[in-house]
């Protein structure tokens, strides 16, 4: 009989053993489990927010650092409150219904004193449902308010517009808007080989008229030196006449080749010369 067995309350106790020291580990597993649960971390640069099961959003933020929850029941949620980077393309036409494509990049922070209000109304995915859809509504209207050259003649102020208006509707998300830069203006191929047209065209005129002036200018100064050259001539036969050797050059210059011819005593006489 087992009972009459000396060695059975010997087997019996060692077979206790292992179970006890079983129930110790599912013990220890089980309290590391609730432990680790109970805390969460907030990383630099971010803002904590929780969800508890029961009673939703908590009002409360939590900065970075280790923080306490209820295990189970609460789930952390972290926001990067630090200035981040949203690329996006949007197409739109202009006044004169010319198809544009705008490439913008937008610097960003979340309102840290907003967090979990953001979280409440909007979600994680706030980009995708409020940063997206703002540019591409903004960027539409702005770009219809001018025709496709000013959006390159005056593309500094068409950016400011367009910045202008997206601050004011991201911040009622609790978006504030830090930067925005308009990277590209791309238009269709047809007014862009206009535009080239147009540039050439101007670029040629300009040339031409660049010519002209240089022709202008040379005929100027022809018509200068021409009256340079006249007044010195002037001047020179006036101080010239001012000379009686001049008058006698003028005088041999016009005499034909005859000897004068001098009256006396009623003859008309030729003078040859002195004779002895």
């Amino acid at each position: 009989m087992a009972e009459k067995d000396p060695n059975f309350a010997k087997k019996a106790k060692e077979t206790k053993v292992p179970v006890k020291w079983i129930k110790r580990i599912i013990f220890g597993i089980i309290l590391f489990i609730l432990i680790l649960g109970s805390f969460f971390v907030v990383p630099a640069g971010n803002k904590g927010v929780i969800f508890n099961t029961f009673t939703g959003i908590k009002d409360k933020t939590y900065d970075e650092g280790l923080h306490f929850k209820l295990p189970f029941f609460e789930k952390p949620y972290r926001f990067e409150v630090r200035t981040r980077v949203y690329n996006d393309d949007a197409a739109a036409a202009s006044k004169d219904l010319q198809i544009v494509s705008t490439r913008v990049a937008l610097n960003y922070h979340i309102d840290k004193d907003k967090v979990n209000t953001l979280f409440k109304n909007i979600g994680p995915d706030y980009e995708f449902r409020i940063i997206d859809p703002s540019i591409q509504e903004v960027v539409k209207a702005i770009t219809a308010k001018h025709i496709a050259e000013e959006l390159i003649t005056k593309r500094e102020n068409v950016k400011e517009e367009i910045k202008s208006s997206l601050k004011e509707r991201l911040a009622r998300s609790y978006i504030i808007l830090d930067e925005l830069s308009i990277t590209n203006f791309d238009f269709s191929p047809e007014f862009n080989h206009a535009i080239e047209q147009k540039v050439t065209a101007e670029q040629n005129a300009l040339k031409e008229q660049n010519n002209l002036k240089v022709v202008e200018y040379q005929a100027q100064q022809k018509i200068t030196q021409s009256k340079g050259e006249a007044e010195a001539i002037r001047i020179v036969n006036e101080e010239l006449l001012k000379s009686p050797k001049y008058i006698d050059y003028l005088t041999i210059q016009k005499w034909d080749g005859k000897m004068p011819l001098a009256l006396g005593s009623g003859s008309l006489l030729s003078i040859t010369g002195e004779r002895g």
